[in-house]
Formats: C-alpha cells, structure tokens, sequence
C-alpha cells in the first residue's frame, strides 16, 4: 500500500493540471467589412474610369482586435463569383484577358484597434483591358478570424 501512494498523488496531480479553465475568454467571433455605409466605396455595379485614381473606402470592426486586411482586384472576364457577392450586375460576354487589371496588396492594423475605417488608393492605368471585375476585402483578426467582401465593379474607357 505505501508503494501506490505516491503514484496516486502524482495521478492526481496530473489530473487536475490537466482540467480545463472555462474562466478564459474565447474569441469566437469574426470580425467584419462593410462598404455599405455613406462613404464606402465602391458600391455595387460601380463603374470606375480607366486613367482615374480612386480610394476604396471600407468599416473593418472586431469584437477584440483587428490585425490586417487585404484588397484583392481581379478580372471577372470568365462570369465567376464568389459565395458573399451582394448586389449581380448585368455582365459583358466572356473573353479572353490581354491586359487586365491586377491588384493585391496587404496591410497590418497597429494598436489593438476594434474598428477602422481603411482607405487604399488605386491608380487605373489607361492600358488594362476594360470590363467586369471584382474587388474583394479582406479582414483578419488577432485570433486569425477572416472575413471577406466581394463587389462586383466594371472598369470602363
């Protein structure tokens, strides 16, 4: 009897180190995008003038804290669509890219912020191939929740 005592208090011990903590706060919450305010841009259906330069305007918000975002601008020449895409505009005939429009970039959050408002400015080049595209935003909080936005825009002459 005296040799299982020990390993019982050490059973013990390690059972109880091992029980979880249902005190700790956890993030189950994404966080959100929004152009759909005053201001946000572009709306749906926006039409932007090659040769112009425009600012892309978005509510980013978290329950917590907000960590990056990202602007993803691409061809829709092919009539794909993404799973969030809001208002469905009337599309051109599909065709084959010459030069179209690419535009990526990504952008931390410093300070523990709950909510921005992000502001990215684009430069439309008078070369790249006119027609349907899509911007799609991006939001991801410090715990690694993403979310997602995209709106259907068309680049015109």
């Amino acid at each position: 009897m005296k040799f299982l005592k020990p390993y019982f208090i050490l059973w013990l011990m390690v059972v109880t180190a091992c029980s979880t903590d249902n005190d700790i706060d956890k993030d189950l919450d994404k966080p959100t995008i929004t152009v759909n305010y005053d201001g946000g841009f572009p709306q749906g259906c926006e039409q932007l003038q090659r040769g112009n330069t425009y600012i892309i305007k978005a509510k980013v918000t978290d329950n917590l804290a907000l960590a990056s975002y990202s602007i993803d601008i691409h061809n829709n020449f092919d009539h794909h669509t993404h799973d969030d895409q809001g208002k469905i505009c009337d599309l051109e005939p599909i065709k084959t890219p010459v030069n179209p429009l690419i535009f990526k970039e990504n952008f931390k959050i410093e300070g523990n912020l709950k909510e921005q408002e992000i502001e990215i400015e684009l430069n439309l080049p008078e070369s790249i191939d006119t027609g349907d595209y899509h911007c799609a935003l991006s939001v991801t909080d410090q715990t690694g929740w993403n979310t997602r936005t995209s709106i259907d825009i068309k680049i015109v002459e």
